[in-house]
């Protein structure tokens, strides 16, 4: 039996659920990333000032923005200084994480009650597989399809986009091809016209680096990279790549919808308003960093899962990123015992240049219950690396909590 796999996005869904709270808002350029500065002011008279992005200073960048907001330019992960001289005029509003997790949980459960296998992929978007679905292949999914797209609205008052294809990467492509609030069914004899003239960055795979390479070598398109000869793919991008693209580029995937899945890590970081320097700012960037170990072991604790593996990123003033990390003896999700590791960690890192950007990582993850439960295979041994003596004249972070 043919596959019908869907690729379900919802449509600029942070800023989407900002236009429901905010309705007086809709149709104008709105980006999402200030913070508590950038709240509405709710005025005597019942309406709301909001701030815009013209006198925006700072070193945030934009979480996303509404369609009207990208017709000016602005899109997510642009830098907001940047963004206030495309759309000077554009509303600014704080990220609200709670609530957009709170309309995730719900599409997705309006989903299910209609295909119960879903594999979830993010907060915003989802990948559905139809095909054991009663009479599904009569109309190449568009039925179930519309069915969704209104259990997605009625349930929360968004739109999204729907891709029904043969498989995910496929689907992953189609749902974008109409937004907003599209609908695209897309069969193989559909690849030559609606998936070649596309970008070879449109495959969800070839990343910006690919990308330029295959721009290097003459190949711009999908369609160019489904002509090119494998051996040729082969030759400049490696044997497992090269043969990956041609057949992503023919439309080939045999990967299944996945219903469950264990997350590799849980992180948490911050990027500064203004560079920070391990000395002269040493009580600011302590408390910034146990903040972030604090709620890293308050997000595992929530999501049931202990780590092994604690780390830290570093990203400098001239953009350059370190990372280093630390194995313990044995799995936690304690707060102290994150903030020690992540202290030691910084040990190995030169801290002379101011930082911009400051995270904490936990990895090597388990389920809480399966360590209480004595499920938990013991880990091979590994090798560690040398760890380098604390240097008291670069005193960032003591490896001792500040605050529990």
């Amino acid at each position: 039996m043919t596959r019908l796999i869907a690729h379900l996005d919802m449509d600029a869904f942070y800023a989407s659920v900002e236009l429901l709270r905010y309705p007086e808002l809709r149709g104008r350029a709105v980006v999402i990333g200030g913070g508590r500065d950038a709240q509405p002011r709710l005025l005597a008279d019942g309406t709301r000032s909001f701030s815009t992005l013209r006198h925006y200073v700072g070193r945030g960048v934009v979480t996303t923005s509404t369609y009207e907001a990208r017709k000016l330019g602005v899109f997510s992960a642009m830098g907001m200084m940047k963004s206030a001289a495309l759309a000077p005029d554009a509303v600014l509003l704080p990220v609200d994480f709670d609530e957009y997790r709170k309309y995730s949980r719900a599409f997705k459960a309006a989903v299910r009650a209609i295909a119960p296998v879903v594999e979830d992929r993010g907060i915003d978007e989802i990948y559905i597989d139809l095909s054991a679905l009663p009479g599904v292949h009569e109309d190449h999914g568009e039925r179930v399809g519309r069915q969704l797209k209104a259990a997605v609205r009625e349930t929360t008052g968004l739109s999204c986009s729907i891709g029904i294809t043969p498989n995910k990467l496929l689907s992953k492509i189609a749902s974008e091809l109409d937004k907003p609030d599209g609908l695209t069914l897309l069969g193989h004899a559909d690849i030559p016209a609606r998936i070649w003239p596309l970008a070879a960055r449109k495959v969800n795979g070839i990343g910006p680096k690919a990308a330029a390479k295959l721009a290097a070598l003459g190949i711009e398109t999908i369609g160019d990279v489904a002509a090119a000869e494998p051996a040729f793919l082969v030759s400049h991008f490696g044997k497992s790549f090269g043969v990956w693209m041609h057949a992503a580029a023919h439309g080939r995937d045999e990967r299944p919808v996945v219903t469950e899945s264990e997350p590799e890590s849980i992180s948490r970081e911050t990027t500064f308003d203004r560079d920070l320097h391990a000395v002269r700012d040493k009580s600011e960037l302590g408390a910034i960093f146990t903040d972030l170990c604090m709620k890293l072991a308050g997000d595992l604790s929530r999501k049931g899962y202990a780590a092994k593996t604690i780390g830290i990123k570093l990203r400098f003033d001239d953009f350059r990123i370190a990372t280093r990390a630390l194995t313990l003896p044995a799995h936690t999700l304690d707060g102290r015992a994150i903030r020690r590791a992540a202290g030691q960690c910084l040990t190995r890192v030169d801290l002379s240049r101011r930082l911009r950007l400051l995270g904490v990582r936990a990895s090597a993850l388990v389920r809480v219950s399966d360590l209480v439960a004595g499920t938990v295979a013991p880990a091979p041994p590994r090798v560690r690396e040398p760890v380098v003596p604390y240097d008291p004249v670069l005193p960032l972070f003591d490896a001792t909590p500040e605050r529990t």
